[in-house]
């Protein structure tokens, strides 16, 4: 050991009597700090020299027992580790009050509740008796009250006070700042944690504990859709970032057990088991390495390793509850809900109080429709925690719904959704779900248990709630086998989607689901889903764009074997966009070269266990590589022409797109300047460069504008029709097309363009009305009633005569009993309204001649 009295003297008198510079002295005086035994001891750590920080720690004796303790603990040497404590709390060490608190930590992770929480509070009241509490003291304190925090908001709040405090006496205190983002993170707030954690990397870049959180805040973060504060970098992939503390830390078991998890998301099996086995190996008493192992081997079928990592972790807690919870939150991120009820369940019977097990176990219930139950299980975690905001929004949204939402019920199906959505909604959706349920039971043999339940939401941040528990997420529909979730068409703008096609796209997710027996992997069941949109109607379902073309050409997309990371590490803000829509493609492929069964052969070689490799093998006859090969060879024929003028060769050049960006920028500024013809013929080039291409931006609207403002119809109608037909959300192309058809006295293809707005925004009671005198002059009286029932529920200004125009529609469709009806009430509320007396009269009159029944 070195004698740092007699060194320091050493270090002063040749600063003071032989230095000739001021530099000399701080030279000294840096060399002294480095070999400050603690800050050694913590440096080694940092970087993963467990076995030299153990041998400084202990040669430096109870000074350095606490240190010697944490070194320990990272090893997984958790018995050795508590007498380290012991020694240092025997020592009446200046960190007594950290050793303290250590031995709670270990009690808590041993399942030692009462005795975690007996040893907390007394370190509680010991710092509350300390006249000067130093740093450590502070940090020490609020370590304590997050072991108390069970039950009372003010206690997480002292926590972060005592935090604060000690980084108020000290602002480089990277232990108290490390401490305060855990906090923030076990609070469901990320963002503060990443603020906390990049302030630990503004002073200690290589801090690989820092870097880890940083990882996990910011995976929270874009799982949730919380954005970063406006002018921030963009963040780095949290898996890089992750990667990042193991290069400084080789040995750091947790970002091992991180890297594990991240591989388990993306469906990467081998990787996982690979990645929680060194964690292990690096740290057996990881609760989270046996996790990970133990979930990727429960997912994978591999019973043996998974009673191993169930025996492991039961040797270090008894009753295990994170555990079981890490379980149930792999299954439900593989969206095996069902399963992961029973896991979290038996989290909760393990450890009724663990607010996590409460809420992840209520959160779940309620994906599987278990409304009452789900409730009941968010209400005990809100009791144990009310300052979770995730509980607390999960509980107000699930109030609302269960005191104010109403249910409307099908042979197969319920709608639930706000009163003045159901009506409407009802209308149209479950006709169309009905006819999804028949079409996709005989394709894939295969019917979800009924009813199936399809909620709807028309604010996006109740949609959000509802799947996440949080605000920000981007989705606009969600699948949980028979419960499915969705925005209401109002809840976004005009124009920017389909709720038809998303229903159809969510139902289509309980059927792959089911009968893969919830274990098609999920670029799979998405590539089905947004396939079966394109059978649907004309139009529906995503198509291609200059984007994906171009990403696609220039080697941006990942192959078929790596798709999932395409979904769960998205490299660029439009990749998991662009993974949809190949995924849908490579179901194209799939058919056109194996035929019709082999999509539902995939599904059931999965729910028998079989891997990706071996459902290729098995039902395409081709290996990964094979089919990577042959995919992108079917891609390049299928958009041959497109790759020949989108992809840019000039990366240099402004706007992108290639010729085909060009061509349309040229003609969009003829069309500025005032002369269209020119303009024409450059759109007419760009059309024939990509055909398919039916954007708000592309050469087909335009053309379709310039036609109809110079009187030609026809041409016009065929140009927008380019659009109608293949974009599901063309708001103004539908409109254009609907007054050209009804001017050419097209009446059938003008119902049909108004049939398409209302699957883009049904709430223009205007488009209703014509739609119902159109289908009433059509003989089509079903759908005049069904018009006229919709502006009904659009609660018009004159619902007396919109209620009037139901009963003639009804009495044109032979329903008199239901015409009757309406008029009756119509005339209860006003006895004068002469149209319907009449109308009353009419029918009276034609009753008792028989001439109607």
């Amino acid at each position: 050991m070195i004698d740092a009295t007699h060194w320091r003297r050493a270090v002063w008198r040749s600063a003071l009597f032989r230095a000739s510079s001021l530099a000399v002295l701080c030279a000294a005086c840096l060399a002294w700090a480095e070999q400050d035994p603690r800050a050694e001891v913590q440096r080694l750590t940092n970087i993963g020299q467990y076995a030299d920080a153990e041998r400084i720690a202990r040669a430096g004796g109870p000074a350095t027992a606490v240190l010697l303790g944490d070194v320990l603990v990272m090893r997984g040497r958790l018995k050795d580790a508590a007498g380290a404590y012991d020694q240092a709390v025997s020592a009446a060490a200046p960190d007594r009050l950290a050793a303290e608190v250590a031995l709670a930590e270990l009690a808590a992770r041993r399942g030692d509740r009462a005795g975690a929480e007996q040893r907390a509070t007394s370190v509680v009241r010991a710092h509350g008796n300390i006249a000067r509490p130093t740093g450590s003291d502070h940090v020490a304190a609020g370590r304590a009250l997050v072991l108390l925090m069970t039950g009372s908001t003010q206690v997480a709040q002292r926590a972060l006070g005592a935090f604060d405090a000690a980084i108020a006496m000290d602002s480089s205190n990277l232990d108290a700042q490390r401490h305060e983002a855990a906090l923030w993170l076990a609070k469901n707030e990320p963002g503060s944690a990443k603020r906390s954690y990049l302030g630990v990397l503004r002073r200690a870049p290589n801090d690989a504990r820092a870097l880890l959180g940083l990882a996990r805040a910011e995976e929270e973060m874009g799982m949730l859709g919380i954005a970063d504060e406006e002018g921030a970098p963009p963040p780095a992939p949290p898996l890089e970032t992750a990667r990042r503390a193991l290069r400084i830390n080789a040995s750091f078991s947790d970002a091992m057990s991180f890297v594990s998890r991240m591989h388990l998301n993306a469906e990467a099996y081998d990787s996982s088991r690979i990645w929680a086995q060194r964690a292990i190996a690096a740290d057996s008493s990881s609760e989270s390495g046996w996790a990970q192992l133990g979930a990727t081997a429960w997912l994978t079928g591999d019973s043996a390793t998974y009673t191993l990592a169930r025996s492991a972790v039961a040797a270090l807690q008894p009753k295990p509850s994170n555990f079981y919870t890490d379980l149930a939150e792999a299954a439900i991120r593989q969206r095996r809900y069902a399963d992961a009820n029973q896991f979290a369940q038996q989290a909760v019977a393990n450890d009724s109080l663990s607010i996590r097990a409460l809420s992840v176990l209520g959160t779940n219930q309620l994906r599987l429709g278990q409304m009452t139950e789900g409730r009941q299980s968010l209400d005990r975690a809100w009791a144990l925690d009310k300052s979770n905001r995730v509980t607390l929004n999960m509980l107000t949204l699930v109030d609302e719904m269960l005191k104010t939402f109403r249910t409307i019920d099908s042979k197969h199906f319920s709608v639930v959704a706000p009163p003045e959505e159901a009506e409407l909604l009802s209308l149209y959706i479950l006709p169309l779900l009905e006819q999804a349920f028949d079409s996709l039971s005989v394709r894939y043999g295969y019917s979800p248990p009924t009813p199936v339940r399809l909620e709807f939401f028309n604010r996006s941040a109740d949609f959000s709630v509802r799947a996440l528990g949080v605000y920000g997420l981007g989705a606009l529909g969600v699948s949980f086998g028979s419960v499915l979730a969705m925005d209401a068409p109002r809840a976004r703008e005009q124009g920017t989607w389909n709720w038809g096609s998303t229903a159809w796209h969510e139902l289509t997710h309980a059927f792959t689901l089911g009968a893969s027996g919830h274990r098609v992997p999920r670029w799979l069941s998405e590539g089905l889903s947004v396939l079966e949109e394109r059978r649907t109607q004309r139009g529906w379902g995503a198509g291609p764009t200059l984007s994906f073309v171009s990403a696609f050409g220039a080697g941006r997309l990942h192959p078929m074997s790596r798709l999932p990371e395409g979904f769960s590490r998205p490299r660029f803000p439009e990749e998991i966009q662009f993974s949809y829509y190949q995924a849908s493609l490579f179901c194209e492929w799939v058919e056109q070269s194996k035929g019709a069964k082999a999509l539902p052969a995939m599904l059931f070689a999965y729910r028998d266990g079989a891997n990706t490799a071996t459902v290729f093998q098995r039902v395409l006859g081709l290996t990964p590589a094979q089919v990577d090969t042959q995919f992108d060879a079917w891609m390049r024929q299928r958009f041959a022409t497109p790759l020949r003028f989108v992809v840019s060769k000039d990366t240099t050049r402004a706007g992108g797109g290639g010729q085909m960006g060009e061509t349309m920028r040229s003609a969009l500024s003829l069309i500025k300047a005032g002369k269209k013809d020119s303009a024409r013929v450059l759109l007419e080039q760009a059309q024939r460069m990509f055909p398919e291409y039916a954007g708000s931006d592309g050469p087909s609207w335009f053309l379709a504008e310039l036609a109809r403002d110079r009187g030609d119809t026809v041409t016009a109608l065929r140009e927008v029709a380019n659009v109608t037909t293949r974009n599901e959300s063309a708001w103004e192309a539908n409109l254009m097309e609907a007054d050209l058809r009804e001017k050419r006295r097209d009446l059938p293809g003008t119902l049909a363009a108004l049939d398409r707005l209302f699957w883009i925004y049904p709430y223009d009671p205007e488009l209703h009305v014509r739609a119902a005198t159109i289908a009433g002059a059509l003989g089509d009286h079903p759908r005049a009633v069904r018009e006229r029932r919709a502006v009904i529920a659009l609660m018009p200004t004159d619902l007396l005569d919109a209620r009037y125009e139901l009963a003639r529609a009804l009495a044109a469709s032979g329903d008199v009993a239901g015409a009757r009806r309406e008029l009756l009430q119509v005339l209860e509320q006003a006895p004068s309204f002469e149209k319907a007396q009449a109308l009353l009269l009419e029918l009276r009159a034609k009753s008792t001649s028989g001439g109607v029944r």
